[in-house]
């Protein structure tokens, strides 16, 4: 190929991209319908939500189809997603943001949070029986749980920082934050520290703190919660209106749960995830109240924020906030929230 052509393929490329993101950002400040078009089908990955339109009534409110699909966790939304077999999620700060480092392009549609979000954190810190941990600042020389590309990893990683430590202060162990796979990995001392989250708190003190396991609380903001769905999935107006109104419910949904926490313990923790009511006035009590703030701006501030830590600790390319976040979404839920009272 001549210098020439080889020129005006690169050439062509390159428009060819800019093309394709004009429209992106086109189709992102473009109006939403006022109303979901007939035959809308959605695919939803958000079991938990699912759960309190079901019992609050609410989902009958729906005008369009909605195939529920039981997936959650940023890497089963994104799999499904590159698939084409889901149109939106719900995750956590995370996802969003290794999706687009993983030519994955998606955008947040919805946020909420905890009320008090140091009293009520997601996770707190097990340490490992013998281990000598009281604060933060002990962190240093000690082997800890780590799951890139996951909360708790990030979590991990601005806990660090927060004691003035750096990533080679301290050891990464790298592995899977399912199950009770940290609890376990605390027990036998493969590692010192592990973020730990819902009813693993609970139980790995209950098992092991005999032994000497112990908590660290982090005092670190860790409670972002979002629904997030595919640029192409966005793009499409009939699909992008019927995420609208699922925003709005989705919004109702949250504020239903925080309002009826006995319902919720009965027929969402007992009766559907199968834990002992003691698990379940557990959870309640540790979340606290989750709240849809009605401005996004604080929010994106902090997701910058955790995109440059990210980018500087993992070797990625920092990138602006706005990339992740789709502006027409921004005051639904609050407006749906007013709306019903």
């Amino acid at each position: 190929m001549t210098l020439a052509k080889t020129l005006k393929t690169a050439l062509f490329g390159l428009l060819t991209l800019g093309a394709i993101h004009g429209v992106a950002a086109a189709q992102a400040n473009a109006p939403l319908l006022p109303k979901v078009p007939p035959g809308t089908v959605l695919t939803i990955g958000d079991p938990t939500t699912q759960k309190a339109l079901e019992l609050s009534g609410l989902i009958k409110e729906l005008t369009f189809e909605v195939k529920w699909a039981n997936i959650s966790g940023g890497p089963q939304t994104s799999e499904a997603f590159r698939a084409r077999a889901l149109d939106v999620g719900s995750v956590a700060e995370i996802p969003s943001i290794f999706a687009n480092w993983n030519n994955l392009p998606v955008r947040n549609i919805a946020y909420r949070e905890r009320r008090d979000p140091i009293a009520n954190p997601i996770y707190r810190f097990g340490i490992a029986p013998g281990a000598e941990v009281k604060t933060l600042a002990d962190f240093r020389g000690k082997r800890i749980a780590f799951s890139p590309g996951q909360a708790q990893g990030t979590l991990v990683l601005r806990a660090i920082h927060a004691a003035g430590l750096k990533k080679s202060d301290v050891t990464l162990v790298e592995l899977p934050s399912t199950g009770d796979v940290y609890p376990k990995a605390l027990a036998s001392k493969q590692v010192d520290i592990a973020p730990l989250g819902g009813v693993n708190i609970r139980r790995y003190i209950a098992q092991y703190g005999p032994d000497g396991a112990t908590l660290v609380e982090h005092g670190l903001r860790d409670d972002p919660g979002h629904l997030y769905a595919p640029q192409w999935v966005l793009d499409d107006p009939a699909k992008a209106a019927a995420l609208a109104e699922y925003v709005g419910l989705w919004a109702r949904a949250t504020e239903w749960v925080n309002e009826n926490p006995e319902t919720w313990i009965k027929e969402y923790y007992v009766g559907q995830q199968g834990l002992s009511r003691e698990d379940g006035q557990y959870l309640v009590k540790l979340t606290g109240e989750q709240v849809v703030p009605d401005s996004w701006s604080d929010v994106k501030k902090r997701h910058q924020e955790t995109i440059d830590l990210l980018a500087e600790e993992l070797g990625y390319k920092p990138y602006d906030v706005e990339t992740i976040f789709d502006n027409r979404f921004e005051k639904l839920g609050a407006a749906a929230l007013a709306k019903s009272q």
